[in-house]
């Protein structure tokens, strides 16, 4: 099945230069272009995106803001955002993948990287693994005026166990490591790390860290 990419950056030179590399390989292809937020949002809907590269700044409505709004939209629940912008910062970082986006990349990274990075989000898996995301987040979020003033309340509707594994998924583990550490098979742990996912609203495993570590499962510099 062919990936339908739409590309939101407002710089019309760079969004070129992706559309050629992309509508070069075969699995996928460009169907829409977007220079703000806003039109992102927009596009994604009407050219029935599978996959949205998201800059992060652009004008109006920033990247950001749009992949939240992209990503609570129910009518496009099979859409997923990755984020490729200059300014990798834990700052940037942590609120795109608050905002929904699936994966993050810098425009520095390699052809064959972005490509390979859309086919993976494309796929339902997060870019960043359990544990380049589990410190990564871990850094931004032991700074107290970076905690979350609300407290989430889908943490009551997981179950002792499922708040157990999400806690491990925070903690960086992997679902084979987490059967092994819990005496589970790996078949369960990751039926556990989805239902936990699904009550949690996480679109990913990524999302899934985050949560981790804003409801306290998971607590910055706590060993594995």
């Amino acid at each position: 099945m062919t990936i339908r990419v739409l590309l939101a950056d407002d710089q019309a030179l760079l969004r070129a230069t992706f559309r050629l590399l992309i509508d070069a390989d075969e699995d996928m292809t460009v169907v829409a272009e977007a220079a703000d937020g806003q039109d992102a949002v927009i596009k994604a809907r009407e050219a029935q995106a599978d996959v949205v590269v998201m800059d992060i700044r652009m004008p109006g409505v920033d990247g950001i803001e749009a992949t939240r709004r992209i990503t609570a939209d129910e009518d496009l629940a099979g859409v997923k955002v990755l984020v490729l912008t200059t300014f990798e910062t834990d700052e940037f970082v942590v609120a795109a993948l608050r905002a929904g986006a699936s994966g993050f990349l810098g425009k520095g990274v390699e052809p064959e990287v972005l490509l390979q990075a859309i086919r993976t989000v494309a796929a339902g898996e997060s870019l960043l693994s359990p544990s380049a995301t589990t410190a990564l987040i871990g850094r931004f979020l032991a700074q107290p005026e970076s905690r979350p003033v609300e407290p989430r309340t889908e943490l009551g509707e997981l179950t002792a166990r499922e708040q157990e594994i999400t806690a491990l998924v925070g903690a960086g583990l992997s679902n084979a490591e987490i059967a092994a550490k819990l005496f589970i098979s790996a078949a369960t742990a990751k039926t556990h790390v989805n239902r936990a996912m699904m009550k949690t609203g996480s679109r990913d495993r990524a999302q899934l860290v985050v949560f981790a570590y804003e409801t306290g499962l998971v607590t910055p510099g706590a060993p594995r």
